[in-house]
């Protein structure tokens, strides 16, 4: 430690958000060089190759070539798949001398896609499972919580390569297993859950969530059968109205009711039987230009609208609210808004509207709404679709037991991309019949860094980290205490470190003139599992004193015995976390 590049600090920097990232500031593991942008320091270096090495082994296990794929792409492949035009300033742009617009890769399916298309030809190339561990950058707004949230990343992504959709079950699986040993071998527990494939595209994708209520996802979860997604996908069994015969429409003066919970009680009925308008302008892309248009959504006035649905129904890429004049120059009024009697705006109803009969609605005009409003009789449109959000107690989709909200913390996802990528860049093989079809793709991510993060949230104390060892940047802290007249102590830790070193342990040898409570409180701080402690006292009683990280005993054997009890142990740590 007398010779270890960084340093521990006494005190929490100021941007430290949560008591993990505390730690790994305090303890020398990471220092944050601009907001989202981190430098790993030589012990926090030490975990990511250690969880790249679990990464390698899982991926290798099902498959996966390892390959390194540039950082900066030609924006041309990006314009090729349409994620130029759809993806905003999250994107880093910019132009090399010769004005070429180039981009920092935020991921890699489209640099993946221009290599298939010069490598692969037949279906005797197929299937292929492609991976590396490599940087991105994504110019994140709110990057937060240190490595949880962050704009340069490193991240393994792989991609499989498959001649059928069934291929692609198969690898998806692979993968999904794959993730599950991966957290399981580096102690840290997730969830699967189904998600949005958001900027990715596809068909089908789950996410693997690190619970803890710094996330910023919401997960739904039954408890009954095991049901769970993502709020931006979740889904749940929505009542059903009892049949009504459609009543005459009525207008009635609703004064200073510009809200549903007004609305509700100046007439005396539930929330349940209003319609919410709710306005978005929503970007769309076409022929690969941009436009904005407005969009009025229609829910029940006791539902919330879930505007991941919105946009994969219509294909936005991205949302606001609307502007209460552009809500005006649809002719609707904000506050009293339906869509009976406007034209020109595109309209999106909740599916739940169809079967809800004489709901209340905006009539269009200040203080005035319209009693017995329906769905087909009165305003249409082609775009109906579940279109809620789920809340805590909303009845499960599959068995009816009320829902569970949780936080949590995306560090894994898979994607089932299909053909988009592969049709869009000339993605093709030629079949046994000779026939030429599209590569269906998959996609599969784990952030390493936000790995490293998730797992000093869940593994730290009020002193500091406490890691397990298959992660940790070491096994054993073997501290000295020399004090005075201490060479004897001296030689014997030196001793002892060589007798580690020699059987395969990772050893950090605090050889430092300290007091030993700054040895004590760094060894607590930087979490190693297990603490050897040699001193003049144990020297003369012919001991060592062991001490695991997170216990208040301590053990005190013979010296000749330690060495033997360090390997128990660790190997007792790797049982217990089925590596």
């Amino acid at each position: 430690m007398s010779e270890l590049f960084s340093q521990t600090l006494r005190e929490s920097p100021a941007e430290a958000q949560s008591p993990g990232y505390a730690c790994l500031l305090r303890a020398g593991y990471f220092r944050q060089v601009a907001a989202g942008i981190f430098a790993a320091l030589p012990l926090g270096l030490r975990v990511q190759r250690k969880i790249e090495r679990i990464l390698r082994e899982e991926m290798q296990s099902i498959g996966g070539q390892e390959v390194s794929l540039p950082v900066v792409l030609p924006a041309e492949i990006w314009k090729e798949s349409g994620r130029w035009y759809r993806i905003g300033a999250e994107m880093a742009r910019f132009k090399d001398r010769a004005e070429r617009d180039l981009v920092l890769a935020m991921t890699h399916e489209e640099s993946v896609a221009d290599l298939v298309r010069r490598e692969i030809r037949s279906h005797r190339q197929l299937p292929r499972l492609i991976y590396q561990i490599q940087t991105k950058f994504r110019d994140d707004p709110r990057p937060r919580a240190g490595l949880i949230r962050v704009r340069e990343f490193i991240m393994k992504d792989s991609y499989s390569l498959d001649a059928d959709w069934a291929g692609l079950e198969k690898q998806y699986q692979a993968h999904y297993e794959a993730y599950l040993r991966i957290f399981r071998r580096v102690g840290l527990p997730v969830i699967a859950v189904a998600s949005d494939s958001g900027m990715m595209g596809g068909k089908r994708s789950h996410e693997f969530m690190y619970l803890n209520p710094i996330g910023e996802d919401t997960l739904m979860l039954c408890d009954a059968c095991g049901y769970a997604a993502n709020r931006q996908v979740a889904r749940f069994a929505k009542p059903q109205p009892p049949q009504e015969e459609a009543l005459p429409v009525e207008k009635v003066h609703t004064p200073h009711t510009r809200t549903i919970e007004s609305l509700a009680r100046f007439l005396g009925i539930p929330e349940s039987r209003t319609a919410k308008a709710v306005f978005l302008t929503a970007t769309l892309v076409e022929n690969k230009q941009s436009q904005e248009r407005l969009v009025m959504v229609i829910v029940r006035g006791d539902m919330e609208l879930n505007e991941t649905k919105l946009a994969n129904l219509i294909g936005a890429v991205d949302l606001r609210p609307a502007t209460e004049e552009e809500i005006r120059t649809s002719g609707a009024v904000p506050g009293f808004a339906s869509p009976v009697g406007l034209h020109d705006l595109l309209v999106v109803v909740d599916d739940l509207i169809p079967h809800s009969p004489n709901l209340v609605a905006g009539a269009n005009e200040e203080d005035y709404h319209l009693r017995n409003v329906n769905f087909g009789r009165d305003y249409t449109t082609p775009l109906v679709a579940d279109l809620t959000a789920a809340r805590e107690g909303d009845p499960c989709p599959h068995c009816q037991a009320p829902l569970r909200a949780e936080r949590g913390i995306e560090v894994g996802n898979i994607f089932q991309l299909g053909t988009a990528y592969s049709e869009a860049m000339g993605c093709t093989f030629q079949d046994e019949d000779g026939q030429v079809k599209p590569v269906v793709m998959g996609s599969y991510g784990i952030g390493v860094g936000r790995l490293i993060g998730c797992l000093a949230e869940a593994y730290h104390d009020e002193k500091g980290l406490k890691l397990p060892a298959v992660v940790a940047p070491y096994q054993v802290h073997l501290v000295l205490l020399s004090g005075k007249d201490g060479e004897a102590a001296r030689q014997t830790a030196e001793r002892l470190y060589e007798q580690m070193q020699a059987a395969g342990l990772e050893v950090l040898y605090d050889d430092r003139e300290e007091s030993p409570g700054v040895k004590f409180n760094d060894a607590d701080l930087i979490g190693i599992p297990l603490r050897v402690t040699v001193s003049k006292r144990t020297l003369e009683n012919g001991t060592v004193e062991i001490k695991p990280r997170g216990e208040e005993e301590k053990v005190t054997l013979p010296l000749e015995n330690g060495l033997a009890y360090l390997q128990e142990q660790l190997a007792r740590q790797k049982e217990q976390f089925n590596f």
